[in-house]
């Protein structure tokens, strides 16, 4: 986002090359055909099969683990004479911009390219729709098919990215061909392309060898049966392809294979007992060594292998072992990963028979990892190692400690580092302590850990810039939680001060710290009432932009901007701003707020104020209800007293006055108050004396308020008025400094003050006048709260032309004929903050005839998860909680 305009918000992101939406260098391994091994036997009956998926939009090959497909796969694409753009998925390709990114890379590294119009995602989260389209039209135009194959797309996870792969496959006619490998279903329709004729199907069944096949593949592997034994060994195996394999390599240096592969089936544990005794102990001893020491590795290189070994002839044991089968796969690039069978078993084995050597060898890892530039990998092994210390080092000394409350990977480093040794000592470890208890708001345990760091710290002539850097942003973290702006500002001037110390590359790896660090600020400077200056900062953080890893302070900054608007009276830019960070937090598929470093919940605080302003008193509830589990909203000062003050106001226009007294005091222990606050629970309490009809104390509460905060001024204006004090209300209402930043919640307050000042003078000429100016600043925002206040002098005067037609449709019914008055508390009509998408139309309109969430689903071709999805944001736009209310609701307002 370049910068915040005071009616619209957005964001532009922008693609490096070579990298992927999560700035990593895109892996040639992943988009490379698998080698195929020497030993690998091509099957005609199966590559006839998939010749079929030259003539069918989609073609699955779905078998267990081991079953031969990706080999089948590769082999068959190897001979096509067309291009084939192979992707292999990974854990990662969850996420839609990753997923999207490598099918372009993919393409265009198969000699098949997209238009430079199709563009990339430039977010890990999300990928937009016009991409997704322009894609599926490329592939359309072309004048030859593109065959894309998926490789383990059983990793693949995410409905919406299946969503949108479906999308793109339909769209592209005859554009694309797409096979897909996987060891489960996809969620995709294939009852429709079933049904059309356009699936093309391997199941386990033909996958699975015959005794013809297992002849030929036994002899690859230097074994030599007659048909019959390979029959029973089929029998044994069930055609599988690894179990053959396996088999094969343990018989072949048997003095009698027939008779050692019918006792393969002797014992259910026998694959494992193969594995160890014929598979592992026939290898020389360095060989075995090294495959036990390497099995702790997801996957490892050459000179990673020789880290763990303490030797440096890795790489031609490694080649030969891939050469031979040895469940040891190339991933291109030097790149190796055992079979998952294989290394589980080497794990289990090195337990027994090198026992207590799996910490050092997780250490060793962690250290060349680190050096490599590997951070998850480095903390996953570092934690394995049980070697705290360096874990939460390499998490510091990265700069990488604001991931914690990034919402993005802020639950795995949570669960990470849970299980660190309450002995582990050191700056580091008590940093990350400090900043676990913070992001749950635990802020006496964190702050405990941070005096700890912080002593570590003064104490070790050595301590690394980042390290200080990290301690300041916890430090203004703690500030914002205990509403202390000077120690807030100390951290920032500190933080500004580090940075110049730390090495630029680790800034610009971690933008979310700078941003984290900011948006504390900001809050820390709005609850001391310093609007500009909090304003300041916060813009700084919500006009960066839209990357991953700052999405999080994002919407934390647009919804205190959102609440700066809403104090000084502008609720359409304060909704339009708390729309936008929840937008924000939508895209890039944050967790739930009440996650540990998931937000905030401050934009929906403020969308539920607002709402109490507009009457919508539902939605409000709704709203705050949303939050009402967040640690923030009983330990954050700003949080906590905005839910606490649109609570009280909801239950005063309810009818709950002392209630509301209650509600006001939001009960948190902060080291420098608040003069917005204060003030706004004054109002409360001022109101509730009004309702019960102590007028003279209701002016009382608000005698020390000035002209300095206008909101409150002008609410204490009303109190003298109905106190019987109207030179004084009018007095106070001309002594309002508004320096041109007040709005027309308060400017419309102060207007009908005024008239009602003028009515009781007899002035009714003015208090029309005054009325008519306040009608037509309310109507652009919907703002009927200060009319609803405003019953009963303000009753005849709407009644009358030519104030009746300005409130006329949303402030009071149209009178149904002309000339006829209608009430003004009659109740306006329902109104949607935010409209819904053609979407949650669609599943909107599915659910009005009584469909299931399983039947939309399958309606739609969607997963029902998406479907779920769709339906919460419904209710949230309808200020619903209930699948009956929101059909009522759409009815109400035509939307069905």
């Amino acid at each position: 986002m370049a910068e915040i305009h005071e009616d619209a918000a957005g964001s532009a992101g922008q693609s490096v090359p070579g990298v992927d939406p999560l700035g990593d260098s895109f892996l040639r391994t992943r988009v490379a055909l698998p080698t195929r091994p020497a030993v690998y036997l091509r099957r005609h009956r199966l590559d006839r099969h998939l010749d079929k998926a030259l003539r069918t939009r989609l073609t699955l090959i779905n078998g267990a683990a081991g079953a031969g497909k990706t080999l089948l796969a590769a082999d068959w694409a190897a001979g096509l004479p067309q291009p084939v753009a192979w992707l292999t998925a990974e854990d990662e390709d969850r996420q839609p911009g990753v997923f999207w990114a490598y099918v372009l890379e993919a393409l265009r590294a198969c000699g098949a390219p997209v238009s430079g119009a199709v563009g990339v995602p430039v977010e890990a989260a999300r990928v937009d729709r016009k991409l997704l389209a322009a894609l599926a039209a490329d592939l359309d135009a072309r004048d030859q098919p593109v065959t894309v194959v998926i490789d383990e797309f059983d990793r693949v996870t995410t409905p919406e990215v299946a969503e949108q792969l479906e999308f793109v496959l339909h769209h592209a006619g005859q554009g694309m061909r797409l096979v897909l490998v996987t060891r489960t279903e996809p969620l995709l329709p294939l009852h429709r392309y079933r049904a059309a004729g356009e699936l093309t199907e391997l199941r386990g069944a033909e996958l699975a060898f015959t005794p013809e096949e297992a002849v030929p593949l036994l002899e690859l592997h230097g074994l030599r049966l007659p048909v019959d034994a390979a029959r029973g060994l089929v029998d044994r195996t069930r055609g599988w392809a690894a179990g053959l394999c396996l088999c094969a390599l343990a018989a072949r240096e048997s003095a009698a294979p027939e008779l050692y592969l019918k006792e393969f089936e002797a014992d259910r544990s026998t694959v494992a007992d193969f594995l160890l005794a014929e598979v592992l102990k026939r290898q020389q001893q360095e060989t075995q060594d090294l495959l036990l020491r390497v099995s702790v590795l997801q996957r490892f290189s050459p000179d990673l292998a020789n880290a763990l070994t303490g030797r440096t002839d890795a790489e031609p044991l490694l080649v030969e072992l891939h050469r031979a089968n040895a469940f040891v796969e190339d991933l291109g690039h030097s790149w190796y990963r055992l079979h998952p069978l294989f290394g589980e078993i080497l794990r289990a084995h090195l337990r027994v028979r090198l026992p207590g050597l799996e910490p050092e060898l997780h250490r060793r890892a962690a250290l060349w990892l680190r050096r490599s530039g590997s951070l998850p990998e480095t903390l996953a092994h570092g934690a394995a190692s049980g070697d705290w210390g360096f874990t939460a080092g390499a998490l510091v000394d990265d700069l990488a400690i604001g991931q914690l409350f990034t919402g993005l990977r802020s639950a795995d480093l949570d669960q990470l580092f849970s299980g660190m040794d309450p002995e582990a000592t050191g700056p580091a470890p008590e940093l990350v302590r400090a900043a676990r208890d913070l992001s749950r708001c635990d802020v006496e345990r964190g702050l405990s850990h941070l005096r700890r760091a912080e002593e570590r710290l003064a104490a070790d002539p050595n301590a690394g810039a980042a390290a200080q850097l990290s301690c300041a942003l916890l430090e203004t973290l703690a500030a914002r939680l205990t509403g202390s702006p000077e120690r807030a500002e100390e951290a920032a001037q500190a933080a500004a001060r580090l940075r110049r110390e730390v090495p630029e590359h680790l800034l610009d790896r971690h933008p979310e710290l700078h941003a984290l660090l900011m948006t504390h600020l900001g809050s820390t400077r709005l609850w001391a009432g310093r609007f500009e200056d909090a304003r300041a900062a916060l813009t700084t953080v919500a006009g960066t932009q839209g990357e991953a890893s700052t999405v999080l302070p994002r919407e934390e900054s647009l919804g205190h901007l959102a609440l700066i608007d809403y104090l000084n009276g502008w609720i359409g830019r304060a909704e339009r701003k708390a729309l936008a960070g929840a937008s924000e937090a939508e895209r890039f598929r944050l967790p739930e707020p009440d996650v540990a470093g998931a937000g905030t919940g401050i934009g929906l605080l403020v969308l539920a104020a607002v709402a109490v302003d507009r009457d919508e008193l539902s939605r409000a509830q709704t709203l705050l209800d949303e939050t009402a589990q967040l640690p923030s909203a009983t330990h954050d000062p700003v949080i906590a007293a905005v839910r606490a003050i649109t609570k009280a106001r909801l239950l005063l226009v309810q009818g709950h006055a002392r209630a509301a007294v209650e509600a006001a005091d939001p009960g948190i222990r902060v080291l420098v108050a608040s003069p917005w606050a204060a003030g706004q629970e004054a109002l409360v309490a001022s109101a509730a004396h009004m309702v019960e009809g102590r007028l003279r104390t209701a002016a009382e509460v608000l005698q020390d308020v000035s002209g300095d905060q206008p909101a409150c001024a002008v609410e204490a204006a009303r109190m003298l008025l109905a106190a019987g004090r109207p030179e004084e209300a009018v007095g106070l209402l001309d002594s309002i400094d508004t320096g041109g930043r007040t709005g027309p919640a308060v400017t419309v307050r102060a207007a009908l003050v005024r008239a009602q000042a003028a009515l009781g003078a007899g002035d009714d000429a003015t208090a029309h006048r005054l009325v008519a100016q306040a009608l037509l600043s309310a109507r652009r925002e919907r703002l009927r709260r200060p009319f609803l206040d405003a019953r009963p002098w303000i009753r005849p005067l709407l009644s009358a032309a030519p104030l009746q037609e300005l409130a006329a449709d949303w402030l009071t019914p149209a009178p149904s004929r002309p000339g006829e008055p209608a009430p003004v508390d009659a109740r306006p009509a329902a109104l949607v903050a935010e409209e819904l998408s053609g979407r949650e139309r669609d599943v909107l309109e599915r659910l009005a005839r009584m469909m299931s969430t399983e039947e939309i689903a399958a309606d739609l071709y969607v997963s029902v998860n998406t479907v779920k999805t769709h339906l919460k944001s419904v209710y949230r736009k309808l200020a619903v909680n209930r699948r009956n209310e929101a059909v009522r609701r759409a009815r109400e307002l035509g939307l069905v």
